[in-house]
């Protein structure tokens, strides 16, 4: 088979910062080469989901072929939209791996954003050939001189090789598209060689089973063949194959170069592996690709249903999503005060969010979600290193040596008149300075190393509102280090509600603690009796509040008659109470499990 028609192929993929038009550049790629009817044309053609256009961010990435005419010469190119937020950073080295290339949108009125950086590294150091596009020139506020000057100085990217546009008016898409098959290196596969194919990502159909989407390297792959996954050891039948349109359409072959899906009759979600490799069953490649380095949650929460009958459809639910999403993570979990659940593991807040949106809209599951909490390395008095990732799993503080935490590299890009509110308020969550960077014009990149159980609260919202929502931030994992932490316990009528114990840094403790019992007796009902709401380190009670008992009037029937009656009643209404705080329990409501995301 003749390899010449790779020529004519140009993967790439879209990255950039969230928000800076990738989703609406890819719109206007589909439009200008009739890609897409206009009649069916709407905008986010590619983010399919509902959360997606209702947030406005790519959350899946996706992939499509483009017919482009270019010198009197058909063009096939492979266009892989890719999600814009730190939580998915995943998402877009995964598409990367499949490409030749990228734009990297940069937004004219932004300029470069930290995310816009992290995005740019990463595509480096898959040695893509970047093509710089100066986005939304349109907006009265641009500068696309100054962004082109960040870039020089940030990335070290030409400033001659940008290309000005406006996605949303189509200018710079022609520019764009010739930029795509003149700088873009055609794949450098052979045919001819065994089938060698990457996942690239897989989603599940109820008529069809597992969809999987491949990158192929090398040879082909037509229906009937028999192919062998290389990781998980499984041979598979070839009903049909395809590339995207952006929806399916069938083809009779698909070759070295080319992006599409493959259908087998995959029926387990556990068959596919993402970053696995495909090979021919008869005639296998000599060794699998280099796969994708597999992605650690970050963040972890319970997620239980509000109906414990709903248990095996959460399981089934988040099984489903698990093969859409290869970085969530599940096990069972069971609490006292909640039932049974799911301990999950998530990329950080955003993608806990997305998960717990999914499951509640497209599965109809009504769920509590626990307070976030990331993995902490717990080291004996014995020198034994136990990992965990949720209080109730912590043993006894006395058997505790010490305990390590997770650290990241946080950068912040800042309009510099923000500088010091946004310096104050790292110092506050436990932050190491490492640098400052002044950028071309008024703007600085702040390097701290800070704790990531100090970022996934709320740090994101106070940035967003301390730089009226000009600072950006991306962060990656560095190391685990000693913290002296300790273990909040919440205790409701004396007795230990796990679900709402946290962890903390010993200067947090009292003040969290204090906030949370306070807030706890704000949303739990009030019962016959006296309920005491205490937070306590091991023994030691370090804060308490008090929810007063309702009473029923027992002397409304008394009008007159002696004292003595009336004291009777009094005394016969307390030892009444007493019994009845001795076997009473407390039942408490769903919001006092969200009350401990919104203690500051």
């Amino acid at each position: 088979m003749d390899n010449s028609y790779m020529q004519k192929i140009r993967n790439f993929s879209i990255i950039a910062h969230i928000d800076h038009g990738k989703s609406t550049l890819a719109d206007r790629l589909l439009e200008h080469t009739g890609t897409i009817d206009k009649r069916k044309m709407k905008e986010q053609v590619l983010d399919s989901m509902d959360l997606e256009r209702e947030r406005g961010i790519t959350i899946k990435a996706k992939a499509v072929a483009i017919k482009y005419k270019y010198n009197g010469e058909e063009y096939s190119l492979n266009l892989i939209d890719t999600p814009g937020h730190v939580d998915f950073t995943y998402e877009v080295s995964r598409s990367l791996i499949a490409s030749e290339g990228a734009l990297l949108v940069i937004d004219a009125s932004q300029g470069i954003e930290a995310q816009t950086m992290a995005n740019a590294h990463i595509a480096m150091n898959s040695n893509l050939l970047l093509i710089p596009v100066i986005n939304k020139i349109d907006l009265p506020n641009a500068d696309p001189e100054n962004a082109i000057r960040e870039m020089e100085e940030l990335l070290a990217l030409p400033g001659e090789d940008a290309i000005r546009a406006s996605a949303k008016e189509g200018i710079g898409t022609e520019e764009i598209l010739r930029a795509i098959v003149e700088r873009i290196p055609a794949p450098n596969g052979d045919v001819n060689k065994p089938l060698k194919a990457l996942v690239m990502d897989a989603q599940f159909d109820f008529y069809k089973g597992v969809i999987t989407f491949v990158r192929i390297v090398d040879g082909y792959i037509k229906p009937g063949m028999k192919i062998l996954m290389m990781a998980s050891n499984t041979k598979w039948d070839v009903d049909n194959i395809g590339i995207f349109k952006p929806g399916m359409v069938e083809t009779d072959i698909l070759r070295a170069g080319e992006v599409g899906y493959i259908v087998a009759g995959i029926k387990s979600l556990s068959d596919i592996k993402i970053g696995d490799t495909v090979t021919d069953n008869t005639n296998p490649c000599d060794r699998a690709l280099p796969g994708y380095k597999e992605v650690k949650p970050m963040v972890f929460c319970g997620l239980f249903p509000v109906v414990s009958e709903q248990y095996t459809e959460l399981k089934d639910a988040l099984m489903k999503l698990k093969l859409n999403d290869s970085s969530l993570f599940f096990e069972p979990e069971s609490s006292e005060a909640l039932g049974f659940g799911y301990r999950c593991g998530f990329l950080g807040l955003l993608h806990m969010e997305i998960i717990q949106e999914r499951l509640e809209r497209e599965y109809n599951l009504n769920l509590i979600a626990t307070a976030p909490n990331v993995e902490y390395k717990v080291v004996s008095t014995k020198g034994e290193t136990t990992i965990c990732d949720a209080p109730a799993s912590f043993p006894d503080f006395s058997y505790i040596d010490h305990i390590e935490e997770p650290y990241v590299k946080l950068n912040l890009i800042t309009p510099s008149e923000f500088l010091g509110a946004l310096m104050q308020l790292c110092q506050s969550r436990r932050g190491v300075y490492v640098t400052t960077e002044y950028i071309m014009g008024n703007r600085a990149l702040l390097t701290y190393e800070m704790p990531l159980a100090e970022i996934i609260w709320d740090f994101y919202d106070k940035l967003k509102s301390i730089s009226r929502g000009y600072a950006s931030m991306d962060y990656e994992l560095m190391d685990y280090r000693t913290s002296d932490l300790k273990k909040v316990d919440i205790l409701v009528n004396h007795e230990k509600v796990d679900s709402l114990s946290f962890i903390t840094h010993e200067q947090f403790a009292y003040n969290r603690a204090k906030l949370l019992v306070e807030k706890l007796k704000e949303v739990i009902p009030r019962q016959m009796f006296v309920v005491p709401i205490q937070g306590a380190i091991g023994a030691s009670i370090i804060s308490r509040e008090t929810i007063p008992a309702m009473r029923k009037n027992v002397l409304a029937k008394c009008y007159g008659g002696d004292i003595t009656r009336k004291r009777k009643l009094l005394e016969k209404q307390k030892e009444g109470k007493k019994r009845m705080k001795a076997i009473g329990s407390v039942e408490i409501p769903q919001e006092a499990f969200l009350a401990i995301l919104k203690v500051d």
